[in-house]
């Protein structure tokens, strides 16, 4: 999947929807890790997209983390 459209999809799931998918991209990162070290995996470059998915997927978080707090200062003034 191409990182623009990841990153739409990212936009369109609510803070539950990206802490399972955070969750099953960890499993999934570490997975692929273990059979590259035990066995020779088809496709070792798949491990840098789903480290990049990772990385993608913790700052759409962090993003939405700091528009709340935000709001909090905004109606705090």
């Amino acid at each position: 999947m191409k990182s623009k459209e990841f990153n739409i999809k990212l936009n369109g799931l609510s803070a539950e929807e990206l802490n399972e998918i955070l969750l099953n991209t960890q499993l999934e990162l570490r997975k692929l890790k273990m059979n590259h070290k035990t066995a020779e995996l088809e496709n070792p470059l798949e491990i840098r997209s789903v480290r990049r998915n990772l990385s993608r997927i913790n700052t759409e978080i962090k993003k939405r983390e700091l528009q709340q707090s935000t709001n909090w200062l905004i109606w705090e003034i």
